[in-house]
């Protein structure tokens, strides 16, 4: 996607979250460090940092998403797009892991997935196309790999 965009956005929110974070007492911490904290520790460090970033959000949503918009949703399609015309409508396929903060907004979590689909309706894809993108190109894949498996095991290749 657009990693200039993303990046621009995600320095000044960051910059944010920790002007927040200071205010209220919590350490910030740096991924390495992470690695060394137990689980018990990584996890509640993790809850005390979601804290804070709910607590910048109002201050993101007003001071950073203006000046330096975040990644959306058609900056994603854009990548659609370009990868449709790079290798054919019929070798992409689009998903979520559905459990929320994808990184995309207007698309953080499953109950904002149709606005990914009234895009593509917006750029002229047909049904049939964000049927395809959606599933069917995955599905069409998984039975060509079954076929052949289903050969391999009867000693036909």
């Amino acid at each position: 996607m657009n990693t200039e965009k993303n990046k621009a956005n995600s320095d000044k929110a960051e910059a944010i979250i920790a002007e927040v974070a200071k205010a209220e007492g919590f350490e910030m911490l740096e991924r390495s460090a992470m690695r060394n904290l137990t689980d018990e520790a990584r996890e509640t460090y993790y809850k005390g940092y979601l804290a804070i970033r709910d607590k910048a959000k109002d201050r993101i949503e007003k001071e950073v998403n203006p000046i330096a918009p975040p990644v959306d949703v058609a900056d994603f399609v854009n990548h659609i797009d370009y990868l449709v015309k790079k290798i054919g409508l019929g070798h992409v396929g689009i998903s979520s892991d559905f459990d929320g903060g994808g990184g995309v907004y207007g698309w953080n979590d499953a109950s904002e997935t149709f606005n990914v689909t009234l895009e593509l309706v917006r750029r002229g894809y047909t049904e049939e196309q964000i049927g395809n993108l959606w599933s069917g190109n995955l599905l069409r894949v998984l039975d060509e790999v079954q076929a052949v498996a289903k050969k391999i095991q009867a000693g036909e290749m």
